[in-house]
Formats: C-alpha cells, sequence, structure tokens
C-alpha cells in the first residue's frame, strides 16, 4: 500500500532525510517515531506528495506520488503537522470545501461530511468559526478532513496532539475499527500511543531509519527487559554476589528500596530469582518483574551508535544542479 524507496530530501546542505526506504501493507498502523528534527514530518510530506524528494521514490497504492499525483492523493487521508485550516471557516464551510474538492456533490457529498464530523466529534462547534476553536477542536477538524474520502491509506502527524486524555482515548479508538481495512501511519512523540494501538513502528534518527519492528520487538531490547527487582528494606549481606551467580543472570545492580537482576539476552530469570530468594528466606516485601520500556528503548537508540553515525554523516548532503536532482 505504500512503498518508499531510498527517500531523500536536502534542504541546501542539510539533508533532512537519507534514503529512506520501507513498506507499510494494508491493515498496519506504523508508529512513525523520532527526536525532534529527525526527519518524520518531512518523510510524510513526500509521502503524501506535498513535498517534492531530491532523490528516491514513494508510491501509494501504486501509484508512483510524483509522477501520478492526483491517482495518489486520490487513495490518501493526510493530517499535517498543525493541522493547517482555513481560520476564518466554520468546520460546515471548510469540510464542505475539501469535499468540493474531492468531487462530492448532492447526497454523497452530505453523506461523508457527515460521516466525517461524526467521528470527529464535532457537532457541538460545526458552525463556529475555526479561528475561535481550542487547539484540540482545531485538531479534530483537521482529522476530519483526512477521513473525508474514507481513503485507503491515512497518514496522521501527530493526530492526538492538543486533545484531552478522553479525545486522544476516542480518536485512538477510530484508528482501531479502521486499521483491518486500512494502512495507516501515525507519527508520535507519545509511546504509549505506539504500544497502545501500533502493530509496528519505525524509529528515525537524523534522516535515518534506525530500527525497524513490532513494539514487543523492541521493548525486548530494552536493558531491564524481564529484569526482576526485589524490594527490600534491608538488603543481606553478599546478596549481590550470591545472585550473580544464578543461571541466565547477567549482572545485579542497587536501586532505590532494593536490588534488581538484570537477565542475560533472551533468558527468563523470574522463576529462578523467586526461588532462590524463597529457599534464603531473605525479608523480601515485593519482587517486580519488567517487561521492558519503550522509551528506554527508544532513548538508548536515538542517542546510540547508529544514531551518532547517521548524525556524523547528516550535514553531507550533495550540491544540487540547478533546476535538477542530486
Amino acid at each position: 500500500m505504500i512503498e518508499v524507496q531510498s527517500l531523500t530530501k536536502d534542504f541546501g546542505p542539510i539533508r533532512a532525510v537519507d534514503h529512506v526506504t520501507f513498506t507499510v501493507e494494508k491493515g498496519e498502523v506504523l508508529g512513525f517515531l523520532g527526536p525532534n528534527g529527525a526527519g518524520k514530518s518531512t518523510t510524510m510530506k513526500m509521502i503524501t506528495g506535498f513535498l517534492a524528494p531530491s532523490a528516491g521514490t514513494a508510491k501509494v497504492c501504486g501509484h508512483d506520488v510524483e509522477r501520478d499525483p492526483i491517482a495518489a492523493k486520490k487513495r490518501v487521508g493526510y493530517l499535517p503537522e498543525g493541522a493547517p485550516l482555513y481560520v476564518d471557516m466554520t468546520p460546515a464551510a471548510f469540510l464542505g470545501f475539501v469535499a468540493g474538492i474531492r468531487g462530492y456533490k448532492g447526497e454523497g457529498r452530505k453523506k461523508r461530511i457527515d460521516r466525517a464530523v461524526q467521528l470527529a466529534q464535532l457537532e457541538t462547534v460545526y458552525n463556529q468559526p475555526i479561528d475561535t476553536l481550542s487547539k484540540g477542536f482545531k485538531r479534530r477538524v483537521g482529522l476530519a478532513q483526512a477521513l473525508l474520502h474514507d481513503p485507503e491509506v491515512l497518514v496522521l502527524d501527530e493526530p492526538t496532539d492538543g486533545l484531552d486524555p478522553n479525545q486522544k482515548h476516542d480518536v485512538r479508538e477510530i484508528i482501531r475499527e479502521m486499521a483491518p481495512e486500512k494502512t495507516i501511519v501515525i507519527s508520535t512523540h507519545i509511546l504509549e500511543e505506539v504500544e497502545a494501538i501500533c502493530t509496528r513502528a519505525i524509529i528515525i534518527a537524523a534522516g535515518k531509519v534506525v530500527a525497524d519492528a513490532t513494539p514487543k520487538a523492541l521493548e525486548a531490547r530494552a536493558r531491564a527487559h524481564q529484569a526482576v527487582t526485589l524490594k527490600m528494606r534491608a538488603v543481606p549481606v553478599a546478596a549481590q554476589q550470591m545472585l550473580v551467580t544464578l543461571p541466565g543472570v547477567e549482572s545485579v545492580e542497587t536501586v532505590p528500596g532494593g536490588i534488581r537482576v538484570l537477565p542475560k539476552p533472551g533468558e527468563m530469570i523470574y522463576s529462578t530469582v523467586e526461588g532462590f530468594v524463597r529457599d534464603k528466606a531473605w525479608p523480601v516485601d515485593d519482587i517486580q518483574f519488567a517487561r521492558g520500556h519503550l522509551e528506554d528503548v527508544f532513548r538508548e537508540i536515538t542517542r546510540g551508535g547508529a544514531a551518532r553515525e547517521a548524525a556524523r554523516a547528516r550535514p553531507h548532503a550533495p550540491v544540487m544542479a540547478e533546476g535538477g536532482r542530486a
């Protein structure tokens, strides 16, 4: 549904996106992650035809975004960064304008608008000037225009930005309901959102893809994945030295209120540690098991060796020939 091949974008001497390649299939919800300035929004703009790439290609449902832009854009619903809107219009006028551009007329036009308004829950502000709306409602107007033509592909740049917790929940439910029949790409800084609704995550740093896996697979890369924390007020003498000798244990470290036992890669140590503690009759208040946190993995990946290597290569964009590509 989406095919991105060596997609590259240069802004003068700065390479914002550097040979990014990936595909997204029908039914996938892809979380597109990265720190500020990593190239997420620029990549999404090229996929939707908003920006022309310096090199590489982007296809939507088999249509090249540059060579066949109308066919590609018919199949895409796009919520851009910041949800740019005509603020002197009302949601009713704006959605009517968008429906007209999409070619809808008569009863079909009304049905499309009514459905988008219902999905985005805009009924209470439907005839209110957009300029007077809260940030959250403006975001929802932008989401409504992206959903209006029931597109096969949705590209959503920070879809829940500015929404309150209830509104965020509602938008996530909308995405879950649509996911089986669509291809959805979401850029977000809210990692719990990725865990909640995404079937896959790509992490980009300094314009390069540095990770591509399911959220669970990424969580498993966390240093504390499968770690066991023993909460105790008094740590027994030589506890760390004894625990580190257990099968599957990589290391033991002191943490506030106790000690944490870290496993070797791929090892499950909870039963081993719990049995050892029980046999020793140690005064343990609680035993906690960690599955790993996506936030820790994100921080490690975007600040780690792959990200540093990408950052070092980033400024060396080729000089553009006038009127052409690099």
